[in-house]
């Protein structure tokens, strides 16, 4: 990946921080970022230290668009340019489809859809013009196995899918690769969250919903931030050339879909 510049959204933790360790220790040149600047230093300092050409982080907020322009600007003038472009950010509360609220609904359509496309569309003319580009979006299996408290997710996110399914078809042949990477119950922020709402739910300990949740995984354990990462950078790479318009899940075999 030496030569190459990624800028990866929500990168100071969790899952977009593992794909940007990843990245980093390929050499790649990088920009991540994150509403909290002391983070982002830290973070950035690490990355330089696991290999990064470079590292830098930039404050964004995907609830304001107008930071979408800003962040994509910042990555320009840092880098020169963006090759890969990680699509990351926090997700919306849990609730069931019968508890969703209209108001809800539009603020986080902004978040997980809107901004996103909005900072794509902003590099991809670049990326084709270059003939080379990356595009991963961190999604979630809920895109394709829809997860019972997680309804404004699974809305929103299917939208982001139909989109990049879309446009990954209009870009191919350009050398630009669109894929979304579904992360399935990986010991991040979320999941602690979910899991906690799935233990007052059901009456019981924290640590005892965490148990039920590794028994539904066929490979018997939690995935943690670092199962994620690799297969971040292998679609970033080379290797990955001719995968395209892809879900990968990465979820230890929760998903049972033959699809």
């Amino acid at each position: 990946m030496k030569g190459r510049r990624a800028l990866v959204m929500g990168g100071t933790k969790g899952l977009g921080r593992s794909i940007a360790d990843s990245l980093a220790e390929e050499g790649a040149a990088l920009v991540i970022s994150g509403r909290d600047q002391g983070r982002l230093d830290e973070a950035a300092a690490a990355l330089k230290a696991r290999g990064a050409a470079s590292a830098a982080g930039v404050v964004a907020d995907v609830a304001r668009g107008e930071d979408m322009d800003r962040l994509a600007e910042a990555a320009l003038a840092a880098m020169g340019g963006v090759d890969i472009l990680v699509l990351n950010h926090g997700g919306p509360p849990p609730c069931t489809a019968s508890e969703m609220q209209e108001a809800d609904l539009v603020a986080w359509f902004q978040n997980i859809v809107v901004s996103p496309i909005r900072i794509t569309m902003r590099l991809l003319p670049a990326m084709r013009e270059r003939g080379w580009g990356r595009v991963i979006v961190v999604g979630s299996t809920g895109m394709q196995h829809p997860i019972p408290t997680l309804a404004l997710s699974n809305t929103l996110r299917a939208s982001v899918w139909g989109w990049l399914k879309t446009l990954s078809a209009e870009v191919a042949k350009d050398g630009v690769t669109m894929n979304v990477l579904a992360p399935g119950t990986i010991l991040t922020d979320r999941v602690t969250q979910t899991t906690t709402v799935r233990a007052q739910q059901q009456g019981i300990s924290f640590d005892e919903a965490l148990a039920q949740a590794a028994k539904e995984i066929p490979a018997g354990r939690l995935g943690m931030p670092a199962d994620f990462g690799p297969m971040g950078a292998f679609l970033a790479s080379e290797r990955g050339a001719y995968i395209t318009g892809s879900m990968i899940r990465v979820d230890g075999g929760r998903v049972r879909s033959m699809l």
